[in-house]
């Protein structure tokens, strides 16, 4: 099945080499969350790159200790501007734009020859606190972002058979 090389080969990459990431790759990363769509195109987010040492150790520490966070050269801290926003199917719409912004810049991230990861597993009022997030905003979601230590082998997925329906479940 043809696709695009990105999707085929994104992995999780928690092992990184600490070197520094240029500002304009950053930026492109950035700019490819910025271009995600969204909810009735409401935007509602606000991506915080985090790329001083002592700020993603800290951001390690509101991780649980994970350590591949703080490794990471870059961090990007996904926010909501919008927490009470539902779609008409009564679902909020933060986590769904959020989740589609990371995908873009989890992509971008792979087209530049970088490893990238999703974090969710952290004290959200911690990094709040760190990054100044204000009190009715979420942190929904961490990236990290920087040149792969490894590449480990591609994750087995599914089966067709158990993923796909076509017309009912």
């Amino acid at each position: 099945m043809e696709m695009l090389p990105e999707i085929a080969n994104r992995r999780s990459i928690r092992d990184y080499i600490p070197d520094a990431l240029d500002r304009p790759t950053l930026d492109r990363i950035l700019e490819a969350g910025r271009r995600a769509p969204s909810a009735k195109n409401r935007q509602t987010w606000r991506f915080i790159l985090i790329t001083r040492e002592a700020t993603r150790l800290e951001i390690q520490n509101a991780c649980f200790g994970q350590e591949y966070v703080g490794q990471a050269p870059a961090i990007i801290a996904l926010c909501t501007t919008n927490v009470d926003y539902k779609m008409p199917n009564d679902q909020f719409s933060h986590p769904v734009d959020i989740g589609i912004a990371a995908g873009f810049m989890m992509l971008q991230a792979e087209h530049e020859g970088l490893g990238s990861c999703p974090v969710t597993t952290f004290i959200e009022e911690d990094v709040k606190s760190l990054l100044s997030v204000p009190h009715k905003m979420r942190v929904v979601m961490l990236l990290t972002v920087g040149k792969p230590a490894e590449e480990p082998e591609l994750t087995d997925r599914f089966p067709r058979e158990r993923i796909f329906g076509y017309e009912h479940w």
